[in-house]
């Protein structure tokens, strides 16, 4: 296949992008607008690869994704490009709302188009896949209760409102138009090459620093973790085998509290680093324990208590399921943070902007 993937420099697509480069003879054509969470660099590693095609496009830009369809023929797409930050999308919906939904709608009607111009028997062989996210089901209260694919919608935040919108937005294009569709809906991902701001990259690398430890309320929020290439593998099997019109959740079975992840990370450092970093990243509080940087500040509006998977359906219909535990995946996200220094430097600088085509 040559797939077409939306946000393929971000943290997830890049993971999904180096999975088919790595492991499959398929082509991707990368789509990315490059915003402040697209880093070329963690594509380094297949940039030159001949299966391998980048187009910096805004997904809202009809013009350029026709350009870009007419261009390089997909059979598939795989639409991860979204503005995902709860935080952000608090202090500033509106970039949301754009990307997220008029954004999704201007691809839908572009791969429609460009769908409907195809022969019958590609007609029939191509897909439209959608990555979406568990936030979309609110939060659950209960301790047994899980997000099964037929959970009702009831989003808390501006972000998970507006990637519910994208969810109905795609199915009611299958349902209306016969545009073959997946969607996934998947739990907090962690691992190699995620930006600096989210939890776990955000808490290792403060840690290095000395610096607060920042966790919300009482940190007592429950997520189900998954490893980002755990997820690469599910989506990539998703689009091959999955069931046109179906939706399918995927999860990491790791439910854990937002304190207990700090700590495990806590915990890690002290093992792999100790107390007396690299000189690089000196801590000021030399030989205190990590744990003793952690800060409880105000709570998020509207942080929802609890999130939680059952992955069931993916496993019995198409055979995956998380390869790494939480203690496996985590082990191996600190690891590569302290051995891939220069890439999150160049992020914290700012550098890994300055190589963008056009700038």
């Amino acid at each position: 296949m040559k797939l077409l993937i939306t946000g393929g420099a971000g943290f997830i697509g890049s993971a999904v992008v180096r999975h088919i480069i790595h492991n499959t003879s398929d082509a991707v054509v990368n789509v990315d607008k490059l915003t402040y969470a697209g880093n070329l660099d963690s594509l380094s590693e297949v940039a030159i690869n001949d299966r391998y095609a980048f187009e910096q496009v805004d997904i809202c830009d009809r013009i350029a994704l026709d350009r870009v369809f007419a261009q390089h023929r997909p059979d598939a797409v795989m639409h991860l490009a979204a503005e995902s930050h709860v935080d952000r999308s608090i202090d500033g919906p509106g970039e949301f709302i754009q990307t997220n939904v008029v954004g999704t709608y201007t691809l839908l009607e572009a791969t429609r188009a460009y769908w409907s111009g195809l022969a019958p028997a590609e007609r029939e062989r191509f897909r439209f896949h959608h990555i979406s996210t568990d936030e979309v089901y609110g939060d659950l209260h209960g301790t047994d209760d899980l997000f099964t694919e037929t959970t009702s919608y009831a989003p808390s935040s501006p972000y998970s409102a507006s990637k519910a919108s994208s969810d109905h937005l795609v199915r009611a294009w299958q349902r209306t138009y016969g545009l073959p569709t997946l969607v996934t809906n998947c739990s907090n991902n962690y691992g190699p090459y995620h930006f600096p701001e989210k939890l776990i990259p955000h808490v290792i690398l403060n840690a290095l620093a000395g610096k607060p430890l920042p966790v919300y309320g009482d940190g007592k929020q429950i997520r189900d973790w998954l490893y980002v290439e755990d997820h690469a593998r599910a989506l990539y099997q998703v689009v091959s085998a999955g069931q046109v019109g179906e939706t399918y959740n995927i999860g990491g079975h790791n439910e854990k509290q937002n304190i207990e992840v700090v700590h495990t990370i806590c915990e890690l450092l002290e093992e792999l680093v100790g107390r007396n970093p690299s000189p690089l990243t000196p801590h000021p509080s030399l030989g205190k324990p990590y744990a003793s940087l952690i800060t409880f500040v105000r709570d998020r509006p509207g942080h929802d208590a609890r999130y939680a998977i059952d992955a069931s359906k993916i496993d019995r219909e198409l055979g995956w399921r998380p390869q790494e535990t939480f203690e496996s995946g985590m082990r191996k996200t600190v690891q590569w943070y302290l051995d891939n220094e220069a890439w999150w430097q160049r992020v914290l600088s700012g550098y890994y902007k300055l190589e963008r085509i056009g700038n």
